[in-house]
C-alpha cells in the first residue's frame, strides 16, 4: 500500500454514515467521540500483507480532527519478516457535512515519519509529506459518494541497497455506497495509485495501480454507546493491476470518551 489509509464512523441515528475502505470519506469525528480504526490486507499472489491501526480524534468540534495511523507490514515474500512500517501523523479540517448537507469537503495534511526499515520494504527510508481531499456527496435517501484526489512527496527516500532519490506519488479514487439498510452498507470503490520507487542514485521508475474492490459492512450498537462496525472487501486488480487478488478486512469501535 502506498499511502495509509488514515482516512477510514460517524454515526447518525438512521445508521452508518461513512467508514469507507481504499477511499477516504470527508466526515469527521463528533466532539466527544474517538474512533479506533484496524484493517488488514492481504494479496494472495505475492503472498505478502499489511495491518494498519488508525485513532481518530476530533479537535474540540467536527471541523478539526488529529490522527494518526501505524502499519506492520509483510512486504517480501521471498526474504520473509515482518514488521512496523512508517508512522503517519495527520490532520483535517471539514467543510460542510452537517445533517441537512447534501457535501461535504475535507482537506487532509498528513507527515509521515520515517520509521520503517527500507531494506526490507517498510519504509520509503525518508520523510514524507502527504495531501488528500476527499468530497462526500449525498446522492439520495440510499446512495452516497465519495472521490479522492491527492499526493505524496518523500525526501531522500532510499531502497535497499542505500540509494536515494525524492519520489512523487499520486492517488484518485472513487467510490459509491449503497445504503442497503441503516445499519447494512454495500461499498463499490475505484482506487488508482502512481508511485515511483528509487531504482539508482537520484533516479527513479514510475509504476501504475488500479484496483475495483467490493465490499460490505455492517454496525453493532452496544449499550453504553459503544458502536463496532465490521467489513469485508475484496480489491480486484485491472488495467495495470490485472491478475492481483487481494482480501480486505475492516474492523473499528467509536466511543466517547468524555
Amino acid at each position: 500500500m502506498v499511502a495509509p489509509c488514515a482516512v477510514l464512523l460517524l454515526l447518525a441515528a438512521s445508521g452508518i454514515r461513512d467508514n469507507s475502505f481504499l477511499i477516504e470519506e470527508a466526515y469527521n469525528q463528533e466532539a466527544g467521540v474517538v474512533q479506533h480504526i484496524s484493517t488488514f490486507q492481504r494479496a494472495w499472489r505475492e503472498n505478502t500483507w499489511v495491518s494498519t491501526f488508525t485513532q481518530e480524534w476530533p479537535l474540540g468540534g467536527p471541523r478539526h480532527q488529529l490522527s494518526w495511523s501505524a502499519a506492520w507490514l509483510h512486504p517480501d515474500a521471498e526474504r520473509g519478516g515482518h514488521g512496523i512500517g512508517d508512522l503517519a501523523l495527520h490532520w483535517r479540517f471539514q467543510i460542510g457535512g452537517a445533517e441537512d448537507d447534501r457535501a461535504a469537503l475535507a482537506p487532509r495534511a498528513s507527515v509521515l515519519f520515517p520509521t520503517g526499515n527500507e531494506d526490507d520494504g517498510r519504509g520509503f527510508g525518508g520523510p514524507a509529506f502527504q495531501g488528500n481531499l476527499p468530497l462526500s456527496v449525498t446522492l439520495s435517501e440510499r446512495f452516497v459518494s465519495h472521490t479522492n484526489a491527492g499526493g505524496t512527496y518523500v525526501v531522500d527516500a532510499r531502497n535497499d541497497l542505500g540509494e536515494s532519490a525524492d519520489l512523487t506519488l499520486w492517488n484518485a479514487g472513487q467510490s459509491l455506497i449503497w445504503l442497503a439498510s441503516p445499519r447494512v452498507n454495500v461499498l463499490a470503490e475505484l482506487l488508482f495509485v502512481s508511485a515511483e520507487s528509487v531504482v539508482a542514485p537520484e533516479r527513479t521508475e514510475r509504476r501504475h495501480e488500479l484496483f475495483l474492490s467490493p465490499g460490505v459492512r455492517w454496525s453493532h450498537d452496544l449499550s453504553g454507546g459503544l458502536q463496532i462496525v465490521p467489513g469485508i472487501a475484496v480489491p480486484w486488480g485491472i488495467g495495470p493491476s490485472h491478475g492481483e487478488r487481494t482480501v480486505f478486512v475492516y474492523l473499528s469501535f467509536e466511543h466517547a470518551f468524555r
